[in-house]
Order: structure tokens, then C-alpha cells, then sequence
């Protein structure tokens, strides 16, 4: 795993020093009114919604499944909770409305749960069926407008600051508690049991569905989280543009980070730099002026490049061209 980390190191790094050329400010750091501020802060706050969600993804690749939905939920926790909140200013009007939010994203992981463990859905059309209909349930909750809110207490989950932006010690805080869980625990063995064989880790006793049931619902609540975020930073709920695509990006975080799509083995520091190279790369579009309409485009050569060179088999293929020609 460690051999796997490489490469992703070298590509964040690389991403670091062709944005410090381009900005030579790039790294330079500043506290205002007991706020950090700087391009690197910039990165970690906009990366941290992605963060957040591709952590619950890892866990769900892991079991051999996927969850293509996560961007429909968090749009569905941006749009209750801003619903709920409405023209209010009171913070427990904030809190519940994240609360309610909350509990109907772990009903819809629940949903995703069912039908990949218990009616042996395949993972990517069980969740597409939610992909597909959750941003209609959006629509619904907001009647196809866009909601604005006046909360401050709302306003904290993704704009907020504790010396570092609010987003990033929730999405860091959940890092290290999943963390410990799955790696102090028998948590995250069982997990890879499941990935490598679901009927052997069956009949050795392990509850797969149970699992997987869980997993499902963590990755729907991350993306819950994720969604707050990304709406309280703008003190609105969009139906249309919250989290949108931002499940490609979370499985793009994941697999770069050396998780394999076959389920088993997994890395979060890997999801950590994957999800760190995702936003660095986005910045990196940005900064050096490629056009919109070919972001994507030059986002995908980009990771279809690192995935190569992580390939073993890309690696073999590579080495034995040169000594063939030596």
C-alpha cells in the first residue's frame, strides 16, 4: 500500500509546485481577525465537501459496491435543511432542520442498503435509482426555486472558522474517527472480508448484509454532511447545481488513492490525497486559465494518467519496452 501512496505524492506535489510557480503566493499563509487564510487553506476548505463524501466511498468500494447517489442526497439535505430554516435566524431552527436532514439521509442509505444487500441489487443500478430520482425529490422539497437563508448558526457549517475553516476540522474529524474505528477495531477487517469474498466471510459468520446495510447508510450521512456544507457556505439550497458530479470526484479520490474498484484492501490516507489532488487539480485549472468547457476534459487525461502510472500492470508493460530497446 505504501508503493501505491507514491505516485499519488508525487502528483499532489507536483500540483503544489505548478501552482507556486504560477502564484508565487501560492503557499504564503495569513491569520485575519483570528482566521487562516491562504491558497493552501483555500484548497483544504473547497476539497473538504469532496473529503467528507469520499470517505463513506472508500468504505462502500471496499465491500465491492459503489454509490452513485451521494450527489442527489446531499442536494436533499441542502434543500430540507433550508427549507426548514426558511426566514428564521434562530439557531435551533438550524439545528433541527440539520438534524431532520440527517435522519433522512440515513434513510435513503438505508434504502441503497436494501436493495444492494437485501434484494442483491447490483450497487450501480440500485444507487442509480436514487442518482436519478433524488434531485427530483430536491426539486420537490424546494418547488424548483432556489432557497436562501439568513442563519448564522447554519452559516458555520461551511463558512465558519475555528483559526481553520469549520469545514475542514468536520471533514478531518470524521477522517480520524473512521480511522479509528476501522483500524483499532475488527470493524475494518470484517469490511475487507466482505470486499474479498461476501459468501466465505458469510459462512465464516460474518453479518455481510449488516455491514454493507452500514456502510451505505455512513456514506449517505457523509454525503448529508457534505451537502450542508456546500449549501451553508453559500447560505442557499440549489436542486440543480448542489453536489452535482461530486460522486465522480469522491470515486476518482478513491481509486487514485490506491483502492481497488474489486473491493477489499483500502487506504483512507490514500482517499485523503486522492480527494487533495482532485481539488489541487480543479485549482490548477483555474489558475492557469484553461477554459471552462475542456475543465473536465483536462481533469480526466490528468487522473487517467495517475491511474496508469499506479497500474502494476501499466508499470510491467513500461519496463519491459525499455529493456527491449536497451
Amino acid at each position: 500500500m505504501k508503493n501505491r501512496l507514491l505516485w499519488p505524492i508525487l502528483a499532489l506535489v507536483a500540483l503544489l509546485l505548478l501552482n507556486l510557480v504560477v502564484t508565487p503566493s501560492f503557499f504564503a499563509l495569513r491569520i485575519q481577525d483570528g482566521h487562516l487564510y491562504g491558497g493552501l487553506v483555500d484548497v483544504l476548505k473547497n476539497g473538504a465537501p469532496t473529503l467528507l463524501i469520499a470517505i463513506g466511498m472508500t468504505l462502500v468500494i471496499a465491500t465491492r459496491g459503489i454509490d452513485l447517489s451521494v450527489g442527489a442526497v446531499a442536494a436533499i439535505a441542502a434543500a430540507v435543511t433550508c427549507v426548514h430554516i426558511g426566514t428564521s435566524p434562530d439557531a435551533g431552527t438550524a439545528l433541527a432542520g440539520m438534524a431532520i436532514a440527517l435522519v433522512l439521509c440515513a434513510a435513503l442509505g438505508l434504502w441503497n442498503g436494501f436493495l444492494v444487500a437485501g434484494l442483491g441489487i447490483q450497487p450501480i443500478i440500485a444507487t442509480l435509482v436514487l442518482m436519478t430520482a433524488g434531485r427530483g425529490i430536491a426539486m420537490l422539497v424546494t418547488e424548483g426555486q432556489i432557497i436562501t437563508v439568513n442563519n448564522d448558526a447554519y452559516r458555520q457549517v461551511g463558512a465558519g472558522f475555528v483559526v481553520l475553516p469549520v469545514s475542514i476540522l468536520i471533514s478531518l474529524a470524521v477522517l480520524g474517527l473512521v480511522a479509528l474505528t476501522t483500524r483499532k477495531t475488527a470493524l475494518g477487517m470484517l469490511i475487507e472480508a466482505v470486499g474479498v469474498n461476501p459468501e466465505a466471510s458469510r459462512l465464516a459468520g460474518v453479518r455481510s448484509r449488516t455491514i454493507i446495510w452500514t456502510v451505505y447508510v455512513f456514506a449517505a450521512v457523509c454525503a448529508g454532511i457534505a451537502g450542508l456544507m456546500i449549501s451553508s457556505n453559500v447560505s442557499a439550497a440549489d436542486a440543480n447545481s448542489n453536489g452535482l458530479w461530486i460522486e465522480m470526484d469522491a470515486i476518482l479520490a478513491v481509486v487514485i488513492g490506491g483502492t481497488s474498484l474489486a473491493g477489499g484492501r483500502y487506504s483512507l490516507t490514500g482517499t485523503l490525497l486522492g480527494s487533495l489532488i482532485i481539488q489541487t487539480l480543479t485549482t490548477t485549472v483555474y489558475t492557469i486559465g484553461v477554459a471552462a468547457e475542456v475543465t473536465l476534459v483536462f481533469k480526466a487525461v490528468v487522473v487517467i494518467t495517475v491511474c496508469l502510472i499506479q497500474s502494476p500492470k501499466a508499470r510491467a508493460a513500461l519496463s519491459f519496452r525499455k529493456v527491449a530497446v536497451s
